[in-house]
């Protein structure tokens, strides 16, 4: 295994470090919770978090207009609730946290824990699920992929415009119902706590419908031209959308390189112009990453003019744009 580490089990520990020497605007609390250095005074305050290995997600986020902490797992390991909790408290201005969780079972049991605990402590907590991953037929097991970052930013521009705790939570699920995504990896990712691969794949295969945790995907397919893989993404996805106006997430699993991101994007904006569906916005990039799997997936999310300027507004994050 070939990894730029010291001890593999220093690798979260070394990473926030790193993450705190180049952003001035960051501390690192309770070890693995990192927050907005100038917290907030007043409206509802914005946690997320998970395993780490999906960088810039989470902690790339914690910043004005996103999120004010993001709590770090080991590599796609689930926060524990006590340290989750010390996100809560280290970012309440009194006017409620609102959680954005993805929909794995670690993660809703552990948020869900500290949600308990902190009301014990007379905090307000409200949760948002995000489950947009349409490879996975049971909606209600659907996994939260990249559309959390979509629903990080929505939820950071309507906190910033006052929006209280329980209407915030509603609008942010309401939006992220909405939201669908669906991923392929070319290659799996390494895992360098285990040094293991996520899962086999032959030189000549690729996988549909991969999750972010190195799961490998739901079929195995011989290898294809990238229009052809952009069609069977976004068959599915087109399916689930029921509107013609959408914004369009391109996003690198951590080992793509851009270039190839922006081959994908031509693709993907040929197919919806095929189908007579307008791209409103682009976002082309890394967002939420699986360590260095060579792949990307697709997002699709309504369009409304609210959800553009939550988006585009600026923010002090060096990785949305």
């Amino acid at each position: 295994m070939k990894k730029l580490i010291k001890e593999k089990t220093d690798y979260l520990a070394d990473m926030l470090a790193g993450m705190k020497i180049a952003n001035d605007d960051i501390d690192i609390i309770a070890d693995t919770v990192v927050v907005r250095k100038n917290k907030k005074t007043e409206g509802v305050a914005i946690v997320s978090g998970g395993g780490s290995g999906h960088e810039p997600a989470h902690a790339g986020y914690v910043t004005d207009g996103m999120l004010d902490a993001a709590v770090c797992g080991e590599i796609f390991t689930s926060p524990t609730p006590d340290k989750i909790l010390s996100a809560i408290k280290a970012v309440d201005t009194g006017q409620g946290v609102l959680l954005i969780v993805k929909n794995y079972a670690g993660d809703v049991m552990n948020f869900e824990m500290a949600q308990d605990m902190a009301a014990m402590e007379d905090i307000e907590v409200a949760t948002v699920i995000v489950k947009d991953d349409v490879a996975v037929e049971e909606p209600s097991q659907r996994r939260g992929v990249a559309g959390t970052v979509l629903a990080h930013k929505y939820a950071g521009y309507l906190a910033e415009q006052g929006t209280d705790l329980h209407s915030l939570q509603s609008r942010v699920q309401t939006f992220v119902d909405s939201v669908k995504s669906i991923g392929m990896a070319l290659t799996p990712p390494m895992v360098p706590t285990t040094g293991q691969y996520g899962f086999d794949i032959d030189a000549d295969e690729i996988e549909l419908g991969i999750g972010i945790h190195g799961e490998k995907g739901l079929s195995k397919e011989p290898v294809q031209p990238v229009d052809t893989i952009v069609s069977h993404l976004l068959q599915p996805l087109l399916a689930e959308i029921e509107t013609d106006d959408v914004i369009v997430m391109v996003n690198g699993m951590g080992g793509t390189p851009i270039s190839e991101l922006n081959i994908v994007t031509k693709y993907v904006s040929e197919y919806c112009e095929a189908k007579n569906l307008a791209v409103k916005h682009w976002l082309v990039g890394d967002y939420m990453t699986s360590l260095d799997m060579q792949g990307f997936s697709i997002t699709l999310a309504p369009y409304s003019e609210t959800v553009l300027t939550a988006l585009t507004q600026t923010t002090a994050s060096r990785y949305f744009n």
